[in-house]
């Protein structure tokens, strides 16, 4: 069997071979899935380079997330049948078959393409999550940078349906047009040297109360510079992978917080991550919520993914496929 895997940390797109391993057999309460489609996530990358909260023994096998066919049941699962397509959390999902365990696996339906499947727990389920941690009600304002991500994306999305209001930084002055393009709005472009002025305007003056910063780096204190007294930045990623600087002046007059977001450890209940996976797969089964792969990769071509996904203006997610 042809398997993704690193024997070192590192730089995706230095350290991904292609290896020959065997296949793989489902344990109890587990089950084997055939490969179709696995998104190239954030921290997927940053797994392979050693600095996520998670740090797998090596040599290791990426990919968190897919969708694809049962092929094998382990002991005891009887919710799941042979030749089912299933989607959901996964362990070493680059490879033409992976395990899973069958309690973390969700049917697909018929109405739902791959290419939304293979993606649509992970982002937006952080989306969602980060939605409820944030306690915001309707007619609220907040921020967040790194708007044309694919969190960023779905959080406008789910915002609007709670009617919150949302200001869309991006680092790029190209990146307005593409939001724009996507029917987002209150999109400011930080390479605006008038960028606060600009976001004060699409405001009205109204208070910003939360802010979610997935840069780091001084991007919480960017945030913070358009933001209320009081107000909160919650801490969701570290694209530029700084330290996050603060002055202390920022903190202590504004009486703001910072606080970190892991999708690992919600705050969240496990009976409300649960309806909100509910309410995933409703929306996706519906046709209200599609997901995009812009690019497609095979196995050995795992390096060429990874460039691919760090590429600025990608419309959806990059995917590794199976055989």
């Amino acid at each position: 069997m042809r398997s993704v895997s690193y024997a070192q940390f590192g730089d995706a797109t230095e350290v991904l071979e292609l290896v020959e391993r065997d296949l793989p057999e489902p344990g109890k309460g587990q089950v084997r899935i055939k490969l179709l489609l696995s998104p190239v996530h954030n921290h997927d990358l940053m797994t392979i380079k050693g600095v996520y909260g998670i740090k797998p023994e090596l040599p290791s096998v990426p990919g968190t997330e897919a969708v694809g066919v049962v092929d094998a049941l382990g002991e005891g699962v009887e919710n799941l049948v042979v030749g089912q397509r299933v989607m959901g959390g996964a362990s070493a999902a680059w490879a033409e078959y992976y395990l899973s365990d069958a309690a973390r696996l969700i049917p697909v339906p018929d109405s739902v393409d791959d290419a939304t499947a293979c993606q649509l727990i992970s982002m937006p389920l952080s989306a969602k999550m980060l939605l409820a941690d944030l306690d915001v009600k309707a007619g609220d304002w907040i921020i967040q940078n790194a708007a044309n991500g694919a969190v960023g994306k779905l959080l406008n999305q789910f915002a609007g349906e709670a009617g919150v209001h949302v200001v869309n930084l991006v680092r790029r002055d190209g990146g307005v047009a593409e939001m724009t393009a996507l029917g987002i709005g209150n999109v400011v472009s930080t390479e605006r040297q008038d960028w606060r002025d600009a976001v004060k305007a699409l405001t009205g003056g109204a208070p910003i109360v939360r802010g979610l910063d997935s840069i780091g780096g001084d991007g919480p204190e960017a945030l913070l510079s358009v933001m209320a007294e009081r107000s909160e930045v919650v801490s969701f990623g570290n694209l530029s992978g700084k330290k996050l600087t603060l002055s202390s002046d920022m903190i202590l007059f504004k009486q703001a917080v910072v606080r970190g977001f892991w999708g690992a450890k919600p705050r969240a209940s496990a009976e409300a991550i649960g309806q909100m996976i509910g309410e995933l797969v409703t929306a996706a089964a519906k046709g209200e919520l599609k997901l995009v792969v812009d690019g497609v990769f095979g196995l050995d071509q795992a390096r060429e993914a990874a460039r691919a996904s760090g590429e600025p203006g990608r419309k959806g997610k990059v995917a590794i496929k199976g055989a």
